[in-house]
């Protein structure tokens, strides 16, 4: 395998800061934040559940957001139903190896969505299949369907109903996006269903 040094692989520091300057100030951050907090409390409200799912970085940032708003985020109040699907490992092995990698989160979400619920996709390109896959499956079952995603949307972004459109860029910038406007997310959800009747 040809592994070509990238040019930016030997920058300093002030030169990976000014990646990540302005990245957090897009004004269309804050539609697309406020949209998918008050889908969540709505969902919420109604006794629905919130279930998110990802690949490697991402799969841990949505496991991170489902245990703040299922623990706490900042403030004490009950547990909100909130899981992410890249946990149970038995799970996802039985259904990679039976149906395939591309249908780990379709086939849970067969299993558990109901409608009303709202299901997140993380994906850094939006180009992830098993998230393209399983926002299809949720649609089907009439849950209300975010993607996390950044570099234009891709698949995920056409696909789901409010979309958090991070930057043009590598990974770990998106992720930081997502990690940032997540935790915003899970601030004004928890606001919310405590201080708003």
């Amino acid at each position: 395998m040809d592994r070509t040094v990238d040019v930016r692989a030997r920058r300093g520091y002030d030169e990976l800061i000014a990646d990540r300057r302005g990245i957090f100030d897009a004004p269309h951050y804050r539609g697309q934040v406020e949209a998918i907090a008050d889908a969540i409390v709505k969902a919420l409200r109604r006794g629905n559940k919130v279930l998110w799912m990802g690949n490697g970085g991402s799969a841990a940032e949505a496991q991170h957001m489902a245990a703040e708003l299922s623990g706490r985020f900042l403030r004490d109040r009950p547990g909100l139903y909130s899981e992410a699907l890249s946990v149970n490992t038995s799970a996802l092995t039985a259904i990679g190896n039976d149906f395939g990698y591309d249908y780990v989160f379709a086939r849970q979400i067969e299993a558990f969505v109901q409608p009303g619920d709202v299901v997140i996709g993380l994906t850094t390109s939006g180009s992830s299949k098993n998230i393209s896959l399983a926002l299809e499956e949720a649609k089907r079952r009439q849950a209300l369907t975010v993607a996390f995603t950044g570099n234009g949307g891709g698949d995920a972004g056409r696909i789901a109903d409010l979309v958090l459109l991070g930057p043009d860029g590598y990974s770990a910038i998106v992720q930081e996006v997502h990690q940032t406007m997540a935790h915003i997310v899970c601030d004004l959800v928890e606001q919310r269903m405590i201080f708003e009747v």
